[in-house]
């Protein structure tokens, strides 16, 4: 088990920029289908992915060439999902990274090259165009009887593989107020950020409208550039508060804790009890040339027994996060008990924080 503490969240301060985001500033995403071509024998099968043959067809046919259905026989092209995220402020003839993912039963993509595909948004555009040479993080190697896949072939990316084509409009210089949203909601944090703007520009600019948005209202600053008003708020710092959480993922066996977490005066007893039941069947058989038959004859064996517990442990209340852990390994239980420990003690509402179990 691995316990993580968080000690310094609110004692370092940390600029806008990494705990808030600006309302339009923001990206969009894009999917497409295409079709790879260029595998080495480990593409769809045509027959069990009659997409495949269609788009093939459908390529070769916007190419000049005419070929029916029969004729189908190729092992080296896949259809693809592809994806990518269309950064905000991205101009036209820009490049970005795409991602690529097969849908059919193509054993790997490595190797292959993406055909033109366009990409759209939620609205139905085309926003950009994909092609290039994937590149993909896996391997897989197959024989007769066994079959060796390395990480995920049937996946992969291509850098600077798509470029825009056109751009999503936002005009800076023509909006009179913008929204700071916080990404985790918090009262004290959001009245900071209020206050940091309005010292950094000696007059009421900023209003905070609830625990996770401020409002910059950039009229109050004559004539000015609002894309500049922005560059020098996103580097302000600010202290940023949060509520006290422990964070558990049971199946991985971690624990994170805030550094505001609090345990009241609590006595904690753990123990575990075995029950273990085997059996041993045993067969009877008659006599040799006796008409009697063979009868199988249960046997178990159960046993119980319960392993010494702590008794009763006492974890008192304490000021700091380190001295509620020494409290809580003084109990000298099994990684896996702490979990059950944390869960208990704030089902007796002894435990001071949100419990998150993941």
């Amino acid at each position: 088990m691995l316990i993580v503490l968080s000690t310094a969240s609110a004692a370092a301060p940390v600029r806008i920029k990494d705990i808030a985001n600006f309302d339009g500033v923001r990206g969009n995403d894009l999917i497409g289908y295409g079709l790879v071509v260029g595998l080495d024998g480990t593409g769809d099968s045509l027959r069990n992915a009659p997409f495949t043959e269609e788009m093939l067809a459908g390529l070769l046919e916007r190419l000049g060439v005419n070929v029916t259905d029969d004729a189908l026989r190729s092992k080296n092209v896949a259809a693809v999902v592809v994806t990518a995220a269309l950064p905000p402020f991205a101009r036209s003839g820009s490049r970005i990274d795409v991602g690529v993912s097969a849908i059919g039963d193509a054993q790997s993509l490595l190797g292959g090259t993406l055909v033109m595909t366009p990409l759209k948004a939620a609205d139905g555009d085309i926003y950009a165009v994909a092609q290039g040479s994937i590149i993909s993080g896996g391997a897989a190697i197959a024989g007769e009887a066994s079959r060796v896949v390395e990480g995920v072939p049937t996946g992969g990316k291509i850098p600077a593989g798509a470029r825009v084509e056109r751009e999503v409009a936002f005009d800076f210089s023509q909006i009179q107020n913008i929204r700071i949203a916080l990404r985790n909601a918090d009262f004290t944090t959001a009245g900071r950020i209020e206050d940091v703007i309005n010292r950094e520009f000696s007059r009421s600019v900023a209003v905070m409208q609830d625990g996770g948005t401020v409002i910059v209202e950039f009229r109050k600053l004559g004539q000015i550039n609002p894309a500049r008003v922005l560059g020098r708020i996103e580097n302000l710092e600010v202290e940023p508060e949060d509520r006290a959480k422990v964070v558990i993922d049971h199946k991985a066996g971690t624990i994170v804790m805030g550094e505001h977490v609090r345990i009241s005066h609590v006595a904690v007893s753990q123990g575990n009890l075995t029950l273990r039941v085997s059996e041993a069947p045993q067969a009877s058989q008659p006599n040799p040339f006796a008409d009697g038959e063979t009868v199988t004859l249960p046997r178990s064996f159960a046993e119980l027994r319960e392993e010494p517990g702590i008794g009763f442990a006492e974890v008192a209340g304490e000021a700091s996060l380190s001295d509620v852990i020494d409290g809580l390994n003084a109990l000298g239980v099994q990684p896996r008990d702490m979990i059950d420990i944390l869960k208990s003690i704030h089902a007796a509402g002894a435990l001071h924080a949100d419990l998150i179990v993941e």
